[in-house]
């Protein structure tokens, strides 16, 4: 493909998610206004979009349209402090992602204290995926020890390097777009993931011992 051709085809895309971005702004102007039907097409245009990136984390179908359900009646209700600093799209995956790892935190039946309540911050169990040793069936009961333990250590980090864990470790997503959901940038998101991970693995090392 020439230069010419890709500068066209970014133009083009460019254009193209502008329009998307312009049309959200109108729906979502609408919508404060009261308009039922605006806000039901804000629902059609990114339903989708939001039951993959619920799939993506709650590895469930069911619990996906959940999280759809919880996640457009949120921005319902909290539609008119939305102040159209971020794109609707952006603001919406945020919520997504939040009720997402909630309904996970839930269903491990975990009892820590959530973190103010914001459509921004998020709250669940750490998975143990990267951690140095695999679970071994004879040593569950130890494994769940170490989990709670685990669990526990994530609870004292700051909120900021907990979230980046959380995103990037549960929520499975990638460093840019841990980034775009904290509104950071990506060598920062990098910084608090590696201090978060250093500073859990410290925690197990001392219960080995």
């Amino acid at each position: 493909m020439s230069i010419e051709a890709i500068s066209g085809a970014n133009t083009t895309s460019s254009s193209a998610n502008r329009l998307v971005a312009d049309k959200d702004a109108s729906l979502v102007a609408a919508a404060k206004a009261r308009d039922t039907r605006a806000f039901e097409l804000l629902v059609e245009r990114h339903e989708r979009k939001i039951f993959l990136t619920a799939r993506r984390i709650t590895r469930n179908r069911e619990d996906a349209e959940d999280v759809v359900q919880q996640s457009f009646q949120k921005a319902f209700i909290y539609l008119k402090k939305f102040e159209g600093e971020s794109l609707f799209s952006t603001w919406l995956t945020r919520i997504a992602i939040n009720e997402a790892l909630m309904l996970l935190r839930r269903k491990r039946g975990s009892h820590e204290v959530p973190f103010e309540e914001s459509c921004t911050k998020t709250e669940t169990a750490l998975p143990l995926n990267f951690l140095d040793s695999a679970p071994n069936p004879e040593d569950s009961c130890l494994d769940r020890e170490r989990e709670q333990i685990l669990s526990a250590a994530l609870n004292k980090l700051r909120p900021g390097i907990r979230k980046a864990i959380e995103l990037r470790e549960l929520g499975e997503l990638s460093t840019a777009e841990t980034a775009l959901v904290m509104g950071l940038s990506v060598a920062a998101v990098k910084g608090r993931v590696f201090y978060g991970r250093r500073k859990l693995r410290e925690t197990l090392r001392q219960v080995r011992r």
